[in-house]
């Protein structure tokens, strides 16, 4: 039996939970939004992501679909995010999704563009290897 999405609703709100109790500890404000954009794209973001890709088969089109069914998500059961809204990064930009992905073609490639929210440097924040 697969997990249910209140399931994944809790483990989200869980994992959010601890990383809002760590935060403090972590250090100054700029280590805390990295770990905060960290959290997001190895935890919540990939969790939906994740969900989504079970309930249908593929990964969405783009990160809209989490909150908003389309056609081709024939067995949709979102929304993905509770508030069902898409994430921002901790710098006030939009995640930069990409399926399939240029570093991860089979899957797809999620990214911050970091403090200096220029895309491509080397203070991006992504799911990938550097």
């Amino acid at each position: 039996m697969r997990p249910s999405l209140t399931f994944w609703i809790l483990a989200a709100a869980l994992g959010f939970l601890l990383y809002a109790l760590a935060v403090p500890k972590i250090g100054g404000h700029g280590e805390a939004r990295l770990a905060a954009a960290k959290a997001d794209i190895r935890g919540g973001i990939k969790s939906a992501l994740e969900q989504y890709r079970v309930d249908n088969g593929h990964y969405p089109h783009n990160l809209q679909n989490l909150v908003q069914k389309t056609d081709d998500a024939t067995n949709w059961h979102g929304p993905y995010f509770d508030p069902p809204r898409i994430p921002i990064d901790p710098w006030g930009n939009t995640y930069i999704y990409r399926c399939p992905g240029k570093h991860n073609p089979d899957s797809y490639d999620l990214l911050s563009m970091g403090p200096d929210q220029k895309e491509g440097t080397g203070d991006d924040i992504s799911n990938w290897v550097k």
